[in-house]
This record gives C-alpha cells, structure tokens and sequence, in this order.
C-alpha cells in the first residue's frame, strides 16, 4: 500500500518540477533575485517590424476578367481582388458551390464537395477547366505564366470569392464540361 502511494508522490513532484521548467531568468537583468527584486518600471523600447517593400512595383501586368458575362474589371496579374462572399443556396464550406454557379451557371449540389469534382476527366490546364483537390476547388481564367493562374476562387479565405493568381502545384485540373 506505501509503495503505489510513494510512487504517485514522486511522480507528482517529478512532474511539477518538470513543470516549472522556464526561460524566466532571460527577462531579468543580471544581479536580480530574491532579495534584490529587479526594476521594470522603466519603459522597455518596443521593437516593431522593419517595412516591406511594396509590391506595387510588381502589379504591373494588367489583364481584363468578364464576370459571368455581366461586367468586365481591370486587375492586375498578382492582385488580389474580392469579388463577392458566399452565393445565395450555398452550404458555409462554399468552393465546390461557387465554382459550379460559375461553370454551370447554376447550383449542382453534389459538387459542393471538393472531392467530388476529380471524378471529372482529367485535363490539360485552359480557362474554363477546374483545379480541384480534396478539400479545395477553383475555376481557371487565364494563364501568368510557369503554374501560375489567374482563378476564379470561391472560399478563397475569409468566406471571401476572389479573383487572385493561384499556383497549380497540388491540384489536379480536371475538364467539367467532358
């Protein structure tokens, strides 16, 4: 009976010795302990971040998108332009469901999975076709050059649809309309 009681009392100092176990003495000056107390009422100086530089001088590429045929915009070929939030009738996880309003024109419920949209054929990469993925799907608009693409991206982050350059690494690109 002393024996699993003993074990248990080492255990729980071993643990919270182990517990304790901090980086405190790098916030303290030298020469501070008990019985000298350090001084922090003095203001520390904060450190901030150094600028970046703008991007501004790369968004040079100007390129024009049709909006569902409806309206064309100017943006630039790194720019990353918000279009519009989630479409009416679709789910809060939203990619599969804005990508089919924008190649069907219409809402296809059994696309509102990723997932589900590599049951397409396989494709080369061309405006129209679909990058998809588990967990992730956009529609290609036009080709920047090497992987990278111009997409049309429902849920793209902050339950946000944009119209941003998106690389095709990890996506495989599928024909919807074969």
């Amino acid at each position: 009976m002393i024996k699993p009681v003993l074990s248990a009392f080492i255990f729980v100092v071993a643990a919270s010795a182990t517990a304790e176990a901090r980086p405190y003495r790098a916030l303290q000056a030298p020469g501070c302990n008990v019985t000298m107390p350090c001084d922090f009422s003095y203001a520390q100086p904060r450190r901030e971040r150094a600028q970046r530089p703008s991007l501004q001088a790369y968004r040079t590429t100007q390129m024009t998108v049709t909006n569902a045929g409806y309206t064309a915009t100017t943006i630039s070929a790194t720019g990353d332009r918000v279009i519009g939030g989630r479409p009416a009738g679709c789910p809060s996880s939203f990619c599969g469901c804005g990508a089919a309003l924008r190649v069907f024109g219409h809402l296809v419920p059994e696309l509102n999975l990723a997932s589900n949209w590599l049951r397409f054929p396989r494709a080369a990469p061309a405006p129209g076709m679909v990058a998809a993925r588990r967990g992730h799907v956009f529609v290609l608009e036009q080709p920047l050059g090497g992987d990278m693409w111009m997409a049309y991206d429902a849920n793209s982050g902050g339950h946000a649809t944009r119209m941003h350059a998106r690389s095709l690494r990890g996506y495989t690109i599928v024909n919807p309309r074969a």
